[in-house]
């Protein structure tokens, strides 16, 4: 990074602020009155869930914080644990996370997921891959390590660690910025970063920053806690990250680009410090959508299904400190808040069913019940 990039960002984290206009939507926390236009049935319960993904014959993989990971079947009546998990640190927010899996995996039986480990006095998020063995003994087999965030830091919170492929097969992954605030814009760092991989784990070629003496892996900067992301149909990638006290986001990743966290933030710092708000000429890259009061979003899914076709396109995302599922209204590359329906309960996941059907995962907090949650149109 420049120099004169770095002062100016040293300047603007610890200079005062008065009150600016964003370019975002500062959607305030209202639900959705009215009916809920779906039902919604239990299918199972796990023990703090954190992510899913479905297999192509319609069962599940299932993460759970402490580090298990299971095969679900389809109705959830039957599950089995995968041997092969590496050891998780599973203290505060870090845990067994993100389970995606390869574009090619009716070839190649690659499941990739993160988790969060303490090496060398630090603690930091893993991304690994195994290959998937079904069988009476399920397994993770040949476990590789791909790529873990740097650097190693103190502290339990802010790991991210979510996977997003995109069209052309390119892995995305997200690295929270450890809630240390500055190495999101630390250019060597790739905490506070969206991160643009081979499947192998390797940085890909042609990252934007790297001639400007960045991580070579870094596709965008200027992060916080990134808990969702997931490429919409005409290959756009979209983010959401949990801001500090309010300032909640969902983003449009442009690469390159700087997103200003802790410089620019539309929430403030826990102990009341302002933090300068989003406005144009800034030199960062705005929200489309915030939120502020917080939401504590969790999760982010484009809908594609047939049950609701009129949602065809939108960003669902699960809402925790607000107990509920949040619509975002998405057309082309602008967005703004569409619905927010009280759930009653902490919601880590969303994702699209083979079926068109939404599934959510309740968040369980430490150690506690969560359960998988099935949503089809209210008849």
């Amino acid at each position: 990074m420049r120099r004169a990039l770095l002062l100016a960002f040293c300047t603007t984290l610890f200079a005062g602020c008065g009150e600016a206009q964003s370019n975002a939507t500062d959607a305030s926390v209202q639900s959705t009155a009215g009916a809920r236009p779906f039902q919604v049935e239990t299918v199972a319960d796990f023990v703090s869930p954190w992510a899913m993904t479905f297999l192509p014959d319609g069962r599940m993989l299932v993460t759970e914080k402490a580090g298990q990971m299971l095969l679900v079947s389809a109705d959830g009546r039957q599950r089995q644990p995968l041997g092969g998990i590496p050891p998780v640190m599973s203290e505060g927010q870090g845990g067994l996370m993100d389970v995606v899996l390869h574009p090619g995996f009716a070839q190649n039986r690659w499941v990739y997921f993160s988790y969060s480990e303490a090496r060398g006095g630090g603690k930091g998020v893993v991304l690994a891959r195994g290959v998937l063995s079904d069988g009476a003994a399920p397994a993770l087999r040949d476990v590789q390590t791909l790529f873990r965030a740097t650097p190693y830091v103190d502290g339990d919170g802010h790991f991210s660690g979510r996977i997003a492929f995109a069209p052309d097969g390119k892995l995305f992954f997200t690295n929270g910025e450890r809630q240390k605030f500055t190495p999101a814009q630390d250019p060597k760092a790739t905490l506070g970063k969206v991160l643009r991989l081979n499947d192998d784990g390797t940085p890909a070629a042609g990252n934007p920053l790297a001639a400007q003496g960045f991580h070579p892996a870094v596709w965008s900067y200027g992060h916080r806690n990134l808990l969702g992301i997931a490429f919409d149909a005409s290959g756009n990638l979209w983010e959401q990250e949990m801001g500090p006290k309010g300032g909640d986001e969902v983003n449009l990743i442009v690469a390159g680009r700087n997103y200003g966290y802790p410089a620019a933030s539309n929430g403030s710092h826990y102990d009341g410090r302002d933090i300068p708000d989003h406005r144009p000429g800034d030199g960062f890259e705005a929200p489309k959508v915030s939120w502020n009061p917080a939401i504590s979003p969790a999760g982010l899914m484009i809908y594609s299904g047939k049950r609701w076709p009129q949602w065809r396109g939108d960003i669902f995302i699960g809402g925790l400190s607000s107990k509920a599922l949040v619509r975002v209204d998405v057309d082309g590359t602008g967005a703004r808040k569409g619905d927010q329906w009280p759930m009653g309960t902490r919601i880590r996941e969303v994702e699209e069913g083979p079926d068109g059907s939404i599934w959510l995962l309740e968040d369980g907090q430490r150690g506690a019940e969560g359960k998988l949650l099935k949503l089809t149109p209210s008849t």
